[in-house]
């Protein structure tokens, strides 16, 4: 194996290089060619769909073309507020445009007024590590002083906040607002805004009455296509003198629908067997992973009432539910009646265990969908 190159060619987490990354050429040509042009992106698709990893690819292949462009990616996921965001967007921006932690503190203690920077060491490596600290009387003026920041580099800069639906569920009013009436002061920087939740993405840049309508070029992300996804698999299968049959991938394709991490998932599996693979192999590592998993899928149900419990069971067994309140859907699985299950399906689908897509309601997390479906037979 060579140096600085992944033991098994189907990363799960994180992006390596372009040679362990399918695909994507078009939408990564569509995001490059958006950023340098001086358009913001709203990049929109279910979770684990690969959005993360084209990001990266997108930033790898424009830092190719000009190492002095500046490209910031964050993960708002777990943030509660306007206050945690202006802390992770601060540490990141600062931290990215700086260089090194030294730098990073002298331009704080320079510039910024309302918030102290708080250095730290990592326990394993020993690294130095910056946070910011920012009270909450002064979270405003903090994240107007990072976009003044931004502004007065006049470095070029592009900045990738994922999961930025959260910001319309912050309890601070207005954050949207605020944030559009920085960003479009900032000829400098172009943004990717890319989202998991489709109705709140749709509703933030496609309905006139929020601050960021039209504001962005929208991006939905489909599926990578299947004979390009074979070839990219096989290609690393053969590079170490193993195969994995077209009926094989096939298979997992198939069973998945072309939903990118799950793929990917069965096929870091599937290498590690080190073997020609056959379809058998393939249903071996889809029991390994749901075998792994049990313990948490069960302790996930126990939060869980009856209701909502039987209901995830009812539309795992039928994969795509188009009508959750039908009656022949309810009397089919003994379900109760139409207004218990609209409010269970609340909760699921608050909770991201349900997915509504165009084609209707689905298990969010296929493995999970999986493991339900096995336990109702």
């Amino acid at each position: 194996m060579k140096k600085n190159q992944p033991y098994n060619p189907f990363l799960v987490a994180g992006y390596f290089s372009p040679d362990y990354f399918c695909d994507r050429e078009i939408e990564a040509s569509k995001i490059m060619s958006a950023l340098e042009n001086d358009r913001s992106i709203s990049l929109i698709s279910p979770r684990r769909f690969g959005k993360t990893g084209l990001i990266h690819h997108a930033f790898y292949k424009l830092l190719e073309k000009n190492k002095d462009t500046i490209c910031i990616y964050f993960d708002i996921y777990s943030t509660q507020n306007l206050n945690d965001f202006v802390k992770i967007f601060a540490e990141k921006v600062i931290g990215k445009t700086e260089g090194s932690v030294e730098k990073a503190m002298k331009t704080i203690a320079f510039l910024f007024k309302s918030f102290r920077p708080v250095l730290s060491y990592d326990a394993l490596t020993g690294m130095p590590e910056l946070s910011v600290k920012i009270e909450p009387e002064f979270t405003q003026q903090s994240l107007q002083e990072v976009f003044s920041y931004l502004k007065e580099s006049k470095k070029r800069c592009y900045i990738a906040i994922d999961e930025f639906q959260q910001v319309s569920e912050y309890q601070e009013k207005g954050t949207e607002a605020l944030l559009r009436s920085y960003i479009q002061f900032l000829p400098n920087v172009k943004f990717i805004f890319a989202g998991s939740r489709q109705h709140l993405m749709n509703e933030m840049f496609l309905s006139a009455k929020r601050p960021f309508y039209q504001s962005t070029q929208i991006m939905p992300l489909g599926t990578i296509d299947k004979d390009k996804y074979f070839q990219f698999a096989n290609n690393h299968f053969q590079k170490n003198k193993f195969s994995i049959t077209q009926e094989c991938f096939q298979t997992v394709y198939s069973l998945f629908e072309g939903h990118t991490w799950y793929i990917q998932a069965i096929l870091n599996r599937l290498y590690e067997y080190r073997k020609k693979i056959d379809v058998p192999n393939v249903y071996c590592a889809i029991n390994e992973l749901l075998e792994e998993n049990a313990y948490s899928y069960q302790e996930l149900l126990k939060a869980y009432s009856e209701v909502q419990v039987n209901l995830l069971m009812a539309i795992a067994a039928e994969k795509i539910v188009q009508n959750i309140t039908a009656g022949d859907f309810i009397s089919k699985y003994h379900l109760k009646n139409a207004s218990s299950i609209s409010r269970a399906l609340k909760k699921l689908t608050d909770n991201e265990l349900v997915y509504k897509s165009e084609k209707g309601y689905t298990i969010y997390d296929r493995f999970f969908g999986l493991w339900l479906k096995r336990k109702i037979k």
